[in-house]
């Protein structure tokens, strides 16, 4: 194994948090992955990295050599023209969620955008799974766990999914204890086909058993933003993704309640054909957008980790059946 080699599954283990999902990012084994950070921490004399059984850790040692491979790999893949060579030029085909797009990418893409005056783009906001080949799409920013393709995949955080109501609401309506009680709560949601919908819960005891409530929507749509109007109105409680009311929450225009009960999170990647992610514009706005997007889901992250649940209003009723 080379030391380029070793660099590159180094890196994707810290992108994806684990040795396995490095080996899958680059068809590899977990073993090849085990032998590439040992082959480079034995070239720099010291641990790189800590391994738990839940989570990896870069030593102080590690965050330094990481960065310098990383900047080293984008730099390899980096064809973006010397000033000799005029401009940036090109476009591309990007697509996301509608909501995440509108809220997270379109900023990254923006900027981008007015640094590189000679590029376009065209954005596909749409709440459906793209056929990045069929389709003619470059990028793609997925909110989900990825089935196997072939793919690259670049992890950019996690979502969390989190059950919010405004304040006036719990104070009228009390708050749920458990999955069980939202029987007896208005709820928003957005299966326009009818008054019910399917909520995914984890379990109190085990954290990694998920398991779905039928809810009654007295609120139905099928636009996640005008949900979450209505719960700061007072209308109901509203199962949404954490980046979707961060700052709501933060403001105080909503609060969060069942969260011992909150789901695992799921993945954010950025995902990308090989062959059109290593050149020209697509490798230059991945470039861009990834280190941005992780910066995003870090404040979010923090954000969200900073509120707790409402206090029980004092008569801490539940409405009537």
């Amino acid at each position: 194994m080379d030391r380029l080699d070793a660099m590159k599954l180094f890196v994707a283990s810290v992108d994806e948090g684990s040795l396995a999902a490095a080996g899958r990012r680059h068809g590899r084994s977990a073993a090849s992955v085990t032998r590439a950070i040992a082959l480079l921490e034995g070239i720099a004399g010291e641990a790189l990295l800590l391994r738990s059984t839940r989570r990896l850790h870069l030593t102080s040692a590690g965050e330094r050599h990481v960065a310098v491979w990383r900047d080293v790999l984008l730099r390899l893949g980096d064809i973006a023209p010397s000033p000799s060579e005029g401009p940036m030029r090109g476009s591309f085909v990007l697509t996301a969620p509608e909501l995440f797009g509108r809220l997270k990418v379109m900023p990254v893409l923006e900027t981008f955008l007015r640094r590189e005056p000679s590029t376009s783009a065209r954005v596909l906001l749409v709440n459906r799974l793209v056929d990045l080949i069929g389709e003619g799409v470059d990028m793609a920013v997925r909110l989900a766990p990825l089935p196997d393709s072939t793919m690259t995949a670049t992890k950019l955080g996690d979502v969390r999914t989190l059950v919010c109501a405004s304040p006036d609401y719990i104070a009228r309506c009390g708050i749920p204890a458990t999955p069980q009680d939202l029987g007896r709560f208005d709820c928003i949601g957005l299966n326009v086909e009818g008054d019910g919908e399917l909520w995914s819960f984890g379990s109190e005891a085990e954290s990694a058993r998920v398991r779905s409530i039928r809810v009654r929507t007295r609120l139905s749509l099928n636009n996640a933003g005008a949900g979450i109007d209505a719960a700061v109105r007072g209308l109901g409680l509203v199962r949404t993704r954490g980046y979707q009311v961060a700052e709501d929450l933060a403001t105080g225009r909503l609060v969060t309640v069942l969260t011992a009960f909150e789901p695992p999170p799921q993945p954010a990647h950025l995902v990308f054909h090989p062959d059109r992610g290593s050149r020209g514009v697509v490798r230059a706005f991945i470039d861009h957008a990834v280190p941005a997007l992780r910066d995003e889901f870090r404040r979010i992250t923090a954000m969200l980790d900073a509120i707790g649940e409402p206090t029980p209003p004092k008569s801490d009723h539940l409405p009537a059946e």
